[in-house]
């Protein structure tokens, strides 16, 4: 049954990118038409996850089924931003990035088996999987504003630059998702604190190391920002540096014991 809804999503995401394509390289299109595509490609991949995550034998949360539903909420937050904020663009990589988890997690092998989770521990992983969003977004952002710059700083006026907000905008939307996102890394940090007896057990060590290393580096970054007038290239650096890390955290264990071992 997750098939059908799958395909369907798939091919909503990849149509409502390809349309922004066109938008961002200056030819015009219904901008309600992209987001009614992206709308219904959130619906029918909502519905796929919701079939593989919830099964009788208790919660899936493998390797695939993660990765699917990070690229769900990822795409879902940027849909919502474009409501209040002029960030269309997003759509051509961030809509791409949730057709292809959802294609992964279809082909995938099921890589661990479902289980029933106490609920103190389900709180901690979406707390865990909203921040990991929150920052894939950023870095999404980060290097669309990267673009950006590139684009003032050699004097070209058209296609992307144009269908883009101010440059301080970019940059405080920027921050604004890096405030969010630490906010709720930090409670992540803080509910597995309280979930499990040693956070740096041996099968929790490269996570909980790599997670608190991701912290301080945003941390720096909006010290840095506040202090010091931190912005453009530094901000990027940092903001794509501290995503990276937080990659390997989320995924790189996850990565190895289920795929490798």
């Amino acid at each position: 049954m997750q098939t059908l809804p799958a395909i369907i999503a798939i091919i909503c995401y990849l149509t409502a990118a390809g349309l922004q394509w066109q938008v961002a390289n200056g030819q015009s299109f219904n901008s309600k038409l992209i987001k009614l595509a992206g709308l219904v490609a959130l619906i029918t991949h909502g519905y796929a996850a919701y079939l593989d995550l919830h099964r009788p034998e208790g919660i899936h949360l493998d390797f695939f089924s993660v990765g699917s539903l990070i690229g769900w909420l990822v795409a879902a937050l940027v849909l919502l931003s474009s409501l209040r904020q002029k960030v269309d663009n997003l759509y051509i990589g961030i809509f791409p990035l949730a057709a292809t988890a959802l294609l992964f997690n279809q082909l995938g092998i099921d890589t661990s088996t479902a289980k029933h989770y106490d609920g103190s521990l389900v709180v901690h992983i979406l707390l865990s999987i909203l921040a990991y969003s929150i920052f894939t977004l950023a870095a999404f952002q980060a290097i669309l504003l990267s673009k950006q710059e590139y684009q003032l700083k050699h004097h070209k006026t058209r296609g992307l630059l144009r269908s883009l907000p101010p440059l301080q905008t970019m940059e405080t939307l920027l921050f604004q998702m890096i405030w969010t996102g630490l906010i709720l890394l930090t409670l992540s940090l803080v509910s597995g604190a309280l979930v499990f007896e040693d956070l740096f057990a041996q099968h929790l060590i490269h996570k909980t190391v790599l997670s608190i290393l991701a912290w301080l580096l945003y941390a720096i970054l909006l010290i840095g920002r506040h202090f010091l007038g931190w912005r453009s290239h530094k901000a990027i650096r940092w903001t794509v540096g501290g995503f990276i890390v937080l990659m390997l955290s989320f995924f790189g264990s996850k990565f190895v014991v289920e795929l490798l071992i």
